[in-house]
């Protein structure tokens, strides 16, 4: 196993497991022993303008994602129109789909502010970041608190932010129900992609247990500090003041107007944003720590690279360079490839990638990835389907 340490019985039969569920590659589980390299010998091999931020080069993005988010919306406004009716009823979908995507990258950008990626200024990655997410009906500072959290606990089953898996015990009722049969699988994964983020935002699912309700809309629910407080006001503010302009459209225009120009491309912008972060942390072959095991490095390491073929670019690369964005979130999305594959010799087997298509992905980790328990080592936790 190298430097993920001698493979057990069990540990072996599970591989050849994770083999067959593949596609025809073994998908060989993440080492879970201490890594042998530090955190300052993964910078080390990483060129040093990597981490250099550049306002002009993040601006540059920006105006290149909000040109095409509005040609594409002059499409929808005088081009669809303009067509004859079978074409023009073909079209809204190739423009919802479209737009769906460009402005996921537009999100990308503001997450990348949230996490002082953007530029050398703190103030100015929080004014570009909050317009930006405002626009598409995220609580910004909410958002970058508790994202932030998630960064500084991945893959603890106690701290983690998003995606938290539960163990056997603690499972509904209804869990085999819903998770063994194509059907209740597939009614799963089609609520999580249309209703997934504003649970999240509203009430929390998916996330960590906290004392009390926890909302991201909430200043003084417990996800937040007392210093951050006053900003969780002001990420209310632009999302109400977006609310606000959405009004207006519809009193002007009527309300499927505004349901076909932005609120269909912003489901579409949510399905994305759930479907990504979940693949990026819901895998057979990713560990998850209890506090006895868990360490920042180890956890930062429990998260998985994939590809998304040309939505790649279109999604600045957080879909096949999260690895990296982990272990250096304040790194711009632009040197994020170069810095990767800077990385891949040192990390090894600690180096987690999978190239199953999306789809065919999504449907294997709905199967497998039910509930976690520990197998030979106490505090460390397998992805399990078995009741």
């Amino acid at each position: 196993m190298g430097a993920g340490g001698r493979m057990t019985e069990k540990e072996r039969e599970k591989q050849e497991q994770l083999g067959r569920a593949g596609t025809g590659a073994a998908m060989q589980r993440s080492p879970v022993d201490k890594p042998p390299f530090t955190l300052g010998q993964i910078k080390k091999a990483i060129p040093p303008h990597c981490f250099e931020r550049s306002i002009i080069k993040s601006f540059s993005y920006v105006v290149h994602d909000l040109v095409i988010v509005a040609a594409l919306l002059y499409f929808a406004l005088v081009i669809i129109p303009a067509l004859p009716s079978p074409l023009h009823l073909a079209a809204w979908p190739l423009y919802w789909i479209a737009q769906g995507c460009v402005c996921t990258g537009v999100w990308v950008i503001a997450h990348e502010c949230g996490h002082h990626a953007f530029s050398d200024y703190s103030l100015l990655d929080d004014v570009v970041g909050l317009v930006l997410h405002s626009s598409l009906m995220v609580p910004y500072f909410s958002w970058k608190y508790s994202h932030r959290r998630h960064h500084s606990n991945t893959g603890s089953l106690e701290r983690d932010e998003v995606f938290v898996p539960k163990k056997k015990e603690a499972l509904s009722w209804y869990t085999p129900y819903v998770y063994n049969n194509p059907v209740g699988r597939m009614l799963h994964i089609v609520v999580q992609l249309t209703l997934g983020w504003p649970l999240y935002l509203t009430t929390n699912a998916s996330g960590r247990p906290y004392p009390r309700f926890a909302c991201h809309y909430d200043p003084y629910g417990p996800i937040y500090n007392d210093r951050e407080r006053a900003q969780i006001f002001i990420s209310d503010a632009g999302v109400m003041v977006m609310s606000f302009g959405l009004y207006k459209l519809a009193a002007t225009f009527g309300f499927w107007w505004v349901v076909r120009v932005y609120a269909v491309p912003l489901l579409i912008v949510n399905a994305w944003l759930v479907l990504i972060t979940y693949l990026q942390h819901t895998h057979p072959a990713l560990p998850h720590y209890d506090s006895s095991e868990w360490d920042w490095l180890r956890g930062a390491l429990a998260t998985m690279d994939r590809d998304y073929g040309i939505l790649n670019r279109v999604f600045h690369n957080i879909t096949d360079t999260h690895v990296a964005h982990h272990l250096f979130s304040t790194m711009p999305h632009y040197h994020a490839t170069e810095a990767t594959k800077a990385i891949k010799p040192i990390l090894g087997e600690y180096y987690q990638f999978d190239p199953t298509p999306v789809a065919k992905a999504t449907w294997r980790e709905a199967r497998e990835c039910i509930y976690v328990e520990p197998e030979d080592r106490k505090g460390v936790f397998w992805y399990n389907n078995k009741f």
